[in-house]
């Protein structure tokens, strides 16, 4: 697909990122990223490469290039709606730029034109590319079944109602042209490709179960105020409540000592040094630091509670925030969950396995919600996994047919 580009002097890289999130993002340069979540969520061949050249397509459009240009990139990781200060929000855009990666908003117009190359690279390719069109469903319904939480890919694209009924135009002038081409779906090659296929969270970058946050590898845990909302990445764990007036972040300090921790804390983030104290968490040592940061434009303070923790030959860094108005009404919560950071003992916590993708054969003509409940999916979780099959609980499946589960 990337020799048959409008640029195909570019040297592309494609890669997946280990990430539950539906998402796929292009970079200027010709670096393309999918997430395995995403690719938990194609059917076969044809909706890969159709979403493959959309991508492919902001790059040889420039598109990423011209929204740097702007500067609205805006970074991986941030939950969406949460950060309303300006303090607030400069401090924790500094706070999440060890992903590297940036999720770009196109314009509609950046958009139709990148499912235009989509369309138009997969065909070339030989895929058709109505099966393109056939994700969009699945990303409405996404979107219909998910309420406030949009998916990073339906938040930053266009309506896939509308997206839908134009590449279905889009692929009727495109096969026109390409006339006699043999054009694949390859629907069963895809999914056993993906047979096995970690979704969801992997619990091995740490997990929340009733309201606890467990990694299972780096073997500590601590409690969440209960009813935050929380993005966890392999580099930091973000957490807030919904009315986005406080924020904890926890994440490694690059320092491998307590007073250096300190330093690099307020350098970083510019903040003023107010108090700190050397105190212990669970038997480790660690220090308290309270500090702020004042904002030059509007003279707002926000103020910042941190423990610097050291465990084995890491220093744990929990950064608690709010503004100075609202600080003592979360400071409490900052506290409860910072002084309860402790070793991970517990076996069943420590060897949690993750859900996996799991291909099954019909083994009869039947429904596919029969299918489902007869491979052990419960009742609550039908309706994920039709979405993920791309049908309705009622569709019809013949014998031999292939349908995704989950199984750990």
């Amino acid at each position: 697909m990337a020799r048959i580009s409008h640029r195909p002097q570019l040297k592309y890289e494609f890669k997946v990122v280990d990430s539950p999130v539906v998402n796929a993002f292009a970079l200027p340069g010709g670096y393309v990223y999918f997430t395995r979540g995403i690719l938990a969520h194609f059917n076969n061949e044809a909706e890969f490469a159709g979403v493959l050249g959309h991508e492919i397509g902001h790059i040889t459009a420039r598109h990423g290039a011209k929204q740097f240009s702007k500067q609205t990139a805006a970074q991986v990781g941030l939950i969406v709606g949460l950060i309303v200060s300006p303090t607030f929000r400069q401090f924790a855009n500094e706070a999440s730029q060890g992903m590297q990666l940036l999720f770009l908003k196109f314009s509609r117009d950046n958009e139709s034109q990148s499912d235009r190359l989509g369309v138009d690279y997969s065909t070339q390719i030989g895929y058709d590319s109505k099966e393109m069109a056939e994700f969009f469903k699945t990303l409405k319904r996404m979107r219909e079944d998910s309420g406030a939480e949009i998916p990073t890919f339906m938040s930053t694209h266009p309506d896939p109602a509308d997206r839908y009924n134009k590449v279905l135009e889009l692929t009727k002038e495109t096969q026109a042209k390409y006339k006699g081409k043999k054009l694949q779906v390859n629907r069963d090659r895809y999914l056993r490709m993906i047979d096995g296929l970690v979704y969801g969270e992997d619990p091995k970058q740490g997990y929340i179960d009733d309201a606890h946050f467990y990694h299972p590898e780096l073997k500590f845990d601590f409690p969440i105020p209960r009813g935050w909302k929380t993005a966890n990445t392999p580099q930091q764990l973000q957490m807030g409540p919904e009315n986005g007036k406080a924020m904890m972040i926890l994440h490694l300090s690059p320092a491998n000592e307590l007073n250096a921790a300190k330093a690099e804390l307020l350098k970083s983030h510019q903040l003023s040094l107010l108090e700190s104290r050397n105190i212990k968490v669970n038997g480790l040592s660690a220090m308290k630091v309270l500090s702020e940061q004042v904002n030059q434009q509007n003279g707002q303070h926000l103020m910042v509670l941190t423990y610097l923790i050291k465990y084995g030959k890491l220093i744990y860094e929990i950064d608690g925030m709010s503004v100075k108005a609202d600080f003592q009404h979360y400071v409490d919560d900052f506290e409860v969950t910072m002084k309860n950071f402790k070793k991970l003992t517990d076996t069943q916590r420590i060897n949690v396995k993750p859900e996996r993708i799991k291909i099954v054969t019909a083994s009869a003509n039947t429904t596919l919600k029969k299918i489902l409940l007869g491979n052990g999916i419960k009742q609550d979780r039908l309706s994920e996994l039709s979405l993920i099959n791309g049908m309705e609980l009622s569709a019809q499946v013949k014998k031999g047919t292939l349908i995704k589960v989950v199984a750990k």
